[in-house]
């Protein structure tokens, strides 16, 4: 079953499936799949804060280097099931980690930005992939999912138990407050609030807690790379510094995986 599948119309909530060159529901809504792959389920135009093509083109450059393989394999060693979605996923290249390490798996890509669309598309022969927003509402049936992967981007805990249902898995990598410090002092970068962690738990009081993995290691960057992580992220809508230098850097990330109660919440 491809990832597209898993759909359902942002109009009417109705199923989607594959008709030709697009994806329809049974009220007649449609689609486009593009012709790089995807398919724009936003139904209005993307944000200013977006991911753009250049942002995009920063993370490819920096995912190459290697630096965050360890989060990646963490990731992935996380996920489990056989329909899996990484929300955010710009690129697609953990989603495209996980679907490496689970050859029975399924993906698909959700992004904000057209532009990350477009290349989560090409990520891996075995990931779908489609335009939405997180805080919106995820084009998703109702517990489609296995496995829901977000990676340093927005969280939706209200959908996302949606689409897994009752013991669906939720793998989270979120940066704590050492990570990139040394960038951040130097550079004047985003912030990471400390109590970050346990913002987590406090918004997602129910579910429980399967494991916890806490990457902390260093990282020798060269100026390019240096200036691609600035780039390829938030602080690229605040300006980028005029030049960059080399520099070893933090890396400090927990990779948390989360289970989504047995019993569905009411109210």
């Amino acid at each position: 079953m491809s990832g597209l599948d898993w759909t359902r119309c942002p109009v009417c909530g109705e199923a989607l499936s594959a008709v030709g060159g697009a994806l329809r529901c049974p009220t007649r809504h449609s689609f486009d799949v593009a012709r790089q792959g995807y398919v724009n389920l936003l139904g209005r135009a993307a944000p200013a804060n977006a991911d753009t093509p250049a942002m995009l083109d920063a993370r490819a450059r920096f995912l190459a280097s290697g630096h965050y393989d360890p989060i990646a394999d963490a990731v992935a060693g996380a996920a489990r099931g056989e329909r899996i979605a990484e929300v955010g996923a710009g690129t697609g290249f953990y989603l495209a980690r996980v679907l490496d390490a689970h050859p029975e798996a399924e993906g698909l890509a959700t992004d904000v930005s057209v532009a990350a669309a477009k290349r989560a598309a090409r990520a891996h022969p075995r990931a779908a992939s489609i335009v939405a927003d997180t805080w919106a509402g995820l084009p998703i049936a109702d517990g489609a999912l296995d496995c829901v992967v977000c990676v340093f981007a927005p969280r939706n805990p209200e959908e996302f138990g949606r689409v897994l249902g009752p013991g669906g898995r939720l793998v989270v990598a979120q940066p704590s407050s050492e990570h990139l410090i040394e960038l951040r002092e130097r550079h004047g970068l985003l912030g990471v609030s400390p109590d970050k962690s346990d913002r987590l738990g406090a918004a997602f009081p129910h579910w429980a807690v399967a494991s916890r993995d806490e990457l902390r290691y260093r990282a020798e960057l060269t100026a390019g790379q240096v200036a691609d992580l600035i780039a390829m992220g938030p602080n690229a809508f605040h300006g980028l510094p005029a030049e960059a230098d080399r520099a070893d850097v933090s890396i400090a990330v927990d990779v948390v995986t989360l289970i989504s109660p047995e019993v569905a919440r009411i109210g």
